[in-house]
């Protein structure tokens, strides 16, 4: 027979002088990192007039394809721009390198190449640094000064399967699943402040976003390597749509009389 299971009564000092400035230091670890962050991400570098010409030209053409079943502009005008635009994409007269040249590579840029692209992943691995190094200090300090302690008891019950995510660094395969060891409480810390990061820092924060680039290494230099936008496959494209929306083409005054005098029932 089992005998009655074993109430555990921890020294009020584990909590003063264990629990709460494990509990302290990750909160200030993190509102520091947040700051830090900020500290090192540069001030965004102004785009020459060329690249932005070129990306406003192709938000236009959306613009007017999105808005051409209820269009208001007249189809003189319409049809205007449109082509205007459509003969602009042929000739690649937005590309903010001018016409591509019949010799010309058609190889995609290479993004290592590009120096905005390289400072982008210099500042993606400054801030996994500064994410990185201050957890595995933290955690290095756990280890060494409270291996082995007994910190909390968590008041719902649990089963068994919590018992090696609760109970990291403690061999004792009789003790109740609810006793959370220090480094365990260490992780759940970790992964459990973000709404408190979120409460004092706001939305967004380095400090909440630290779980998710630690999970994923490198996370924040992964966007900067994408390739490069080729506008010129990007300009053949929507000039297809260009011309495939002139049909849809409906002007919202069109008939406009007739519908204002049949709504007030004046119309003959």
């Amino acid at each position: 027979m089992s005998g009655p299971a074993v109430s555990l009564y921890l020294d009020p000092q584990i909590r003063d002088w264990v629990l709460f400035p494990i509990t302290l230091v990750m909160i200030l670890v993190g509102i520091l990192r947040h700051y830090v962050v900020l500290l090192l991400q540069a001030a965004p570098k102004k785009q020459p007039r060329g690249a932005i010409r070129e990306q406003r030209a192709l938000v236009r053409a959306q613009i007017l394809r999105a808005t051409a079943p209820n269009s208001p502009l007249p189809p003189s005008y319409y049809n205007a721009v449109s082509q205007h635009l459509t003969d602009a994409f042929t000739n690649g007269s937005y590309l903010k390198d001018g016409p591509p040249k019949s010799d010309a590579s058609t190889a995609p840029p290479n993004p290592l190449t590009d120096p905005n692209a390289m400072d982008g992943m210099m500042a993606g691995m400054k801030t996994q640094m500064v994410m990185m190094v201050p957890q595995m200090v933290i955690m290095g300090w756990i280890n060494f000064f409270f291996q082995g302690f007994v910190l909390i008891k968590l008041p719902f019950p649990l089963t068994l399967g919590f018992k090696s995510m609760l109970q990291r660094g403690i061999e004792t395969p009789d003790m109740d699943v609810r006793w959370v060891s220090s480094l365990s409480w260490y992780f759940l810390n970790f992964f459990g402040l973000n709404g408190l990061y979120r409460l004092i820092l706001g939305s967004d924060n380095g400090a909440a976003d630290a779980s998710r680039d630690m999970s994923t290494p490198f996370a924040a230099a992964a966007p900067q390597m994408g390739q490069a936008q080729d506008y010129s496959k990007l300009f053949k494209a929507e000039q297809d749509n260009l011309e495939f929306s002139k049909g849809l083409h409906v002007w919202v005054a069109d008939d406009v009389e007739t519908r204002i005098l049949k709504k007030y029932g004046r119309a003959t």
